[in-house]
């Protein structure tokens, strides 16, 4: 069997979520086992101070969680968040071990369910940053994010009460409002739920009315496709 290594505590409620879905993913076809799955928990605070300060020690610092990883027997590993794909690249340079990523596995997913204009969300790092558009407009997808204000709604939300566990149904309301908006004003045909907390606040299918990209679900068939690899 495989093992796949989670990089967790990203915020630490993603990491059950995580877990979670790769265990009753794995069951599902293969109900009398368990996936093989070692995580590395770090310090998501950290990891905020460092994207805003300094990526070049951020992607030192996720480094060193993947070669733990790999020194733990995992044969691969995913990062449980979206923002630290931010310095993926740098990461995957120097990975002893290969790397699933959530915004490639996220835009394939863009581009098999047809959309051609998404909406990102996420915190402001992501949604300001060049990743998911560069991924996606190789798929001929294009991206749209919310206006100033509406990133920092996000943003200061996410930060200051979703990375700790805390999602008010009011929040809610107002993320759901703000697709709304999108789908008027830019004609997005689908959201990319770009931080993996949104997944636990907005668990939903469609948002708006339309499709919603799950990233924690995209990810982890990704991470269960690679423990049934032979």
């Amino acid at each position: 069997m495989r093992t796949a290594g989670l990089v967790g505590g990203l915020g630490p409620e993603t990491t059950v979520d995580y877990y979670r879905r790769i265990v009753a993913a794995w069951q599902a076809h293969e109900p009398t086992s368990a996936p093989s799955i070692v995580i590395d928990s770090i310090d998501v605070q950290k990891v905020f101070r460092l994207v805003a300060a300094d990526r070049n020690e951020l992607a030192d610092y996720l480094s060193t969680s993947i070669d733990r990883l790999a020194r733990s027997g995992a044969d691969f590993a995913a990062i449980t968040a979206n923002m630290p794909h931010l310095v993926f690249d740098a990461v995957n340079e120097r990975a002893p071990i290969p790397l699933i990523s959530i915004v490639t596995s996220c835009a394939n997913e863009a581009q098999r369910r047809g959309l051609r204009r998404v909406a990102l969300l996420g915190t402001r790092f992501t949604m300001e940053a060049t990743m998911y558009p560069a991924g996606l407009r190789q798929l001929q997808i294009e991206t749209v994010i919310p206006n100033e204000a509406e990133r920092t709604f996000i943003h200061e939300h996410y930060v200051g009460e979703m990375i700790k566990g805390i999602f008010r149904d009011d929040v809610r309301d107002r993320v759901i409002s703000i697709v709304k908006g999108l789908r008027e004003r830019e004609g997005i045909d689908g959201v990319i739920l770009g931080g993996t907390e949104l997944t636990l606040l907005l668990p939903f299918d469609e948002i708006a009315g339309l499709p919603a990209l799950n990233t924690t679900a995209i990810h982890v068939d990704a991470v269960v496709l690679g423990l049934r690899q032979r």
